[in-house]
């Protein structure tokens, strides 16, 4: 059996590095920050590459209970599905979610505050992992229920007047989860490893 290790490595390589920007002076902590960030200034200049840098990056040191929430998300679908699953399914809900995302602030024409935002962190592809997890509950009631609870906690925060491009990136990549698990449940027709 393979040691499970996808999930603390990528959350402890997120928070020692967090903790290492915190070590370095605001203009540079700024311009790590910037560089790595896919707002719509640097997806409209072809900096494709903020799409894999941004996940690996958050702007603080991020609370025990999410890094142990992330942690175990990551862990269980490592552990149902495989390592590759797991990144695979992280990675397609992180840029599939930011794309979405970059796609509408652009064509609204987003003001500059927006277009040249910070945005880094770990929740697009989270939130993604946490909907194709969805497949590992018992078939049925359950099943639906989970799914359809999850995205109306998404979905709450997109219909307040404050919200912001940040809760429908969750939405989004939750949604894009879903679609995964939907898709594995309909092409699979066999039952899944189940929640315990």
């Amino acid at each position: 059996m393979n040691p499970l290790l996808l999930g603390p490595v990528y959350t402890g390589g997120v928070q020692l590095g967090a903790y290492a920007l915190e070590r370095l002076g605001e203009r540079e902590r700024e311009r790590v920050l910037r560089g790595c960030s896919t707002n719509v200034d640097n997806l409209a200049d072809g900096r494709w590459e903020t799409l894999l840098s941004s996940a690996f990056v958050v702007e603080e040191p991020m609370p025990l209970p999410y890094a142990l929430l992330l942690l175990t998300v990551l862990g269980y679908a490592e552990y149902a599905y495989g390592a590759w699953w797991a990144a695979g399914v992280f990675l397609l809900g992180h840029a599939g979610a930011t794309l979405l995302v970059y796609g509408t602030l652009r064509a609204r024409r987003a003001g500059a505050p927006t277009r040249r935002a910070v945005d880094v962190g770990t929740s697009y592809g989270f939130n993604a992992v946490l909907g194709a997890l969805t497949s590992a509950l018992p078939r049925g009631a359950v099943r639906g229920a989970a799914r359809a609870g999850l995205l109306a906690l998404a979905l709450r925060p997109v219909l307040r007047r404050e919200r912001t491009f940040t809760d429908a990136g969750h939405l989004a990549a939750l949604g894009i989860g879903v679609g995964v698990a939907l898709a594995a449940d309909y092409l699979s027709r066999t039952k899944h490893p189940k929640i315990a």
